[in-house]
C-alpha cells in the first residue's frame, strides 16, 4: 500500500539541465528533515537542452522525485497548476529549480504554517541577488501596484518558494502568469497570510527565463486578478457604476446644450460637443448592458457548477 506524503514539494523545470542534480541533492535531505513523508513534484514544461533525460536518471534514482512531463513549453503558470493538480501532500511547497531559492529555507516556511495557524507563507528575497534595473527595480514597484491593488500586502510576489495548505491551491484554477497572485486570488477564502525573509542566491548555471516583458503581462493579468476578487460575482455594479457615470454626464451635457437652443436660441447644428453628449448617452446604454450580460454570466457560472460563493473552513456539530 502506497503511503500519502504529507509534504509536497513542486518545481517547474524548463532548460535547467546543469542545475537538477545539485537542486535535488540540496532538496532532498531538506525534505527528509520533515516528518510526514514526502514527494518532489518536477514538472517538465516542454525542456529542450536534455533536462527530461536528466530528470528520469534522478527519478531512478529516487522514486520519491517524481516527473510530469508537459507535451509544449506552456509557461511557468502552466507547471505550476500541473504541479498541483499530481501533488498529493497535505501542504504543497513551490520552488524553482534553478538553485536561486535556497531549499534550506523550506523547514523554516513549514514551522512558521503550522505553528501559527497560516493558510499560506510566503518567502521574500531580502537580499536579492538579481540586477537592479532589469530585475529588482521592476519588480518592486510590480509588488506595490499589487499590493495596493489587492489589498493583500506582501514584499515579494515573485518569490517562487512558499508554503501552502492542500486545499488553498486545490481551489484555484491557474492561467497566464497567475502563479505570483495566489496569495491576492486566495484572500476571498478569508485566508491568512504571512511573510518571511529567505535566502537568495545568484544563478551560477542556466539563462534566466526573466524579463521587463513579462512585468508587462503581470501587469495586465492583475487587472484580471482585481476583478475577480472585487467584482466576479457582481460584475453590474463596476460595469452599472461607468455606465451610469457616462450616461449622466451625456445626459446633464444634452440638458444644457437643450436649454441653450430653446431658451437663448443658440444653433447646435456645428457645436462637436453634441456629438459628445450623444456618445456618453450610448456609451453609458452599453456599459449598463455589459454589466447585465456579465451579471447573468457569472449567475449561469455559479448556479451550473454549484459552485459556491463562500468557503467552510470548519464545522462544529
Amino acid at each position: 500500500m502506497t503511503t500519502v506524503p504529507k509534504f509536497s514539494l513542486v518545481a517547474p523545470v524548463y532548460n535547467e539541465v546543469d542545475n537538477l542534480d545539485r537542486f535535488v541533492e540540496e532538496a532532498v535531505p531538506v525534505m527528509d528533515k520533515l516528518d510526514g513523508g514526502f514527494e518532489i513534484v518536477l514538472v517538465d514544461d516542454g525542456s529542450t537542452d536534455g533536462s527530461h533525460e536528466k530528470l528520469i536518471a534522478l527519478h531512478n534514482k529516487d522514486p520519491r522525485v517524481k516527473i510530469v512531463r508537459l507535451r509544449g513549453n506552456f509557461g511557468q503558470t502552466a507547471a505550476f497548476a500541473a504541479g498541483f493538480d499530481y501533488a498529493k501532500g497535505d501542504i504543497i511547497l513551490t520552488i524553482d529549480a534553478d538553485l536561486q531559492n535556497d531549499p534550506a529555507d523550506i523547514p523554516a516556511l513549514v514551522k512558521k504554517l503550522e505553528d501559527e495557524d497560516y493558510d499560506i507563507v510566503a518567502g521574500w528575497r531580502y537580499d536579492r541577488k538579481d540586477k537592479f534595473i532589469s530585475r529588482r527595480l521592476p519588480s518592486m514597484i510590480a509588488n506595490k501596484i499589487i499590493s495596493m491593488t489587492t489589498n493583500v500586502h506582501l514584499h515579494d510576489y515573485g518569490c517562487s518558494l512558499k508554503a501552502f495548505r492542500y486545499d488553498i491551491v486545490k481551489n484555484i484554477k491557474l492561467y497566464g502568469e497567475m502563479h505570483r497572485f495566489i496569495p491576492a486570488i486566495a484572500s476571498w477564502m478569508g485566508i491568512r497570510v504571512a511573510e518571511m525573509k529567505v535566502n537568495h542566491r545568484p544563478r551560477v548555471a542556466g539563462v534566466s527565463k526573466y524579463g521587463i516583458g513579462r512585468t508587462v503581462r503581470v501587469m495586465l493579468d492583475l487587472l484580471t486578478v482585481k476583478f475577480l476578487l472585487t467584482y466576479s460575482t457582481r460584475p453590474i455594479q463596476i460595469f452599472g457604476l461607468m455606465g451610469f457615470i457616462s450616461g449622466a454626464f451625456g445626459f446633464l451635457l444634452a440638458l444644457w446644450l437643450s436649454v441653450q437652443r430653446l431658451f437663448f436660441d443658440i444653433p447646435l447644428s456645428n457645436r462637436p460637443v453634441l456629438l459628445l453628449a450623444v456618445l456618453l448617452i450610448l456609451i453609458g446604454v452599453q456599459f449598463i448592458s455589459m454589466g447585465r450580460l456579465a451579471e447573468m454570466q457569472s449567475r449561469t457560472y455559479h448556479e451550473s457548477q454549484n459552485k459556491p460563493v463562500y468557503v467552510i473552513k470548519d464545522i462544529a456539530e
